[in-house]
């Protein structure tokens, strides 16, 4: 199958998002499809066309940044160009694009698939209000012309006003696809020895540095949990220097970073074996974003796989991992005390909140996410109508596996 994966950023981006798209696709590939990823040329340095892991990558130059969208007038050629091509149209958003392109597989009877990740919430501004308005209005298109709507939980579903409006009709959920590199026993003691982690309890946060993260929660938590752990270090990996959009919110915690220097440690991007050492190195990993730019949080999964609990905060999605496992805590949401007190306990007894890592692994290959995609798109194909579709079974399976403990 020819499968065409739309998207605004795609590798080498670092995001949830990105990184969604990248495993999916190489999941594809390996099942022997035919995978190419539209999207922007967001640093001019990037080729226009290269081929990442089997996948084709397509990347349209862009005449101007808004906020941190980007507009590419040559998208649209492209686009079609790609669109008559291709078996499956499958879409990424949020993307101001996405309802133009959607149009065209319309047009040339090509089934259109959208995922929704997250919704998109700008700095406070009247321009990023606006900004926000247009997206949200390019959303819905995109939404209607789509045949089917995918998304992570159900919980984040009914929590978001763009994707309940399609329950009871055409949307599906699928898990998201969660891998990472092997990593030996001698990579993990090296990367401990690397940041000197021995005889330290070990936090970790894995995201970019933006405001939606909600660092600052726990940097403020951070005093809290040295009353109890004085010896704790905070990991922090993903990109922290130079983020399109994030200027301000970086200048606005560098004072924190300063003072925490001693227990708060900025890694910056960390990739492959090294990633997996990061968490292998963990006793918690600390989810704190603060709105629903986070609908799940695939950086829970790849902790769980490694054996390390999770105190991820109650947003609709980002909360399910934990809940369906029982692998962590749920904590109030931008709540520097109850995090701390979250993370005192998983520190004070880490065993009590292990479980099946194995399990947990299986339920978000991206194989597995692959085949609920190809099932997805062999029915559009074939004409079969998208109706509303339950949670599914990896999803029952890891509830039953908790009851059992």
């Amino acid at each position: 199958m020819k499968i065409l994966e739309v998207l605004t950023y795609y590798r080498p981006w670092v995001s949830g998002l990105t990184i969604y798209v990248e495993r999916l696709s190489r999941a594809l590939v390996r099942q022997g499809h035919d995978v190419t990823v539209l999207t922007s040329q967001y640093d001019p340095d990037l080729p226009r066309y290269e081929v990442m892991d089997g996948v084709k990558v397509v990347r349209v130059p862009v005449a101007l940044r808004v906020s941190k969208g980007v507009l590419m007038p040559g998208i649209g050629p492209m686009a079609w160009k790609l669109a008559r091509r291709t078996d499956v149209i499958h879409l990424h958003l949020p993307q101001f694009d996405a309802p133009g392109i959607a149009f065209r597989g319309r047009v040339l009877g090509k089934p259109v698939a959208l995922t929704y990740h997250c919704d998109l919430q700008l700095p406070v501004g009247l321009f990023n209000r606006m900004v926000d308005r247009v997206v949200q209005v390019q959303n819905k298109l995109a939404g209607t012309l789509a045949d089917a709507v995918v998304t992570y939980t159900r919980d984040y579903a009914e929590n978001t006003p763009y994707l309940r409006a399609y329950m009871g009709t055409k949307l599906h959920i699928i898990p998201p696809p969660v891998e990472l590199a092997p990593c030996s026993a001698a990579d993990a003691q090296a990367f401990r020895e690397k940041h000197g982690l021995d005889g330290r309890k070990i936090i970790g946060i894995s995201a970019r540095l933006a405001a939606e993260k909600g660092v600052e929660v726990l940097l403020q938590a951070l005093p809290l949990v040295l009353e109890k752990h004085p010896e704790a270090l905070v990991l922090h990996a993903g990109p922290y220097q130079n983020i399109i959009g994030e200027e301000a919110y970086a200048a606005r915690l560098a004072p924190l970073f300063q003072q925490y220097a001693a227990h708060y440690k900025l890694l910056g991007t960390l990739h492959g074996a090294e990633l997996t050492a990061f968490y292998q190195n963990l006793d918690v990993l600390a989810i704190c974003s603060l709105n629903s730019t986070e609908s799940f949080g695939l950086v829970q999964i790849e902790a769980m796989r490694n054996q390390a609990p999770v105190a991820a905060c109650n947003l609709p999605g980002v909360r399910q991992p934990v809940t369906m496992t029982g692998m962590g805590e749920v904590t109030a949401v931008g709540d520097p005390h109850a995090l701390a007190q979250a993370i005192i306990r998983i520190l004070n007894d880490k065993a009590a909140y292990q479980r099946d890592a194995a399990l947990i692994a299986d339920s978000f290959s991206p194989e597995q996410t692959a085949v609920e995609y190809l099932r997805l798109f062999t029915n559009l194909r074939n004409g079969h109508i998208a109706t509303d579709t339950p949670e599914p079974p990896a999803y029952e399976r890891l509830r039953r596996s908790r009851s059992y403990l």
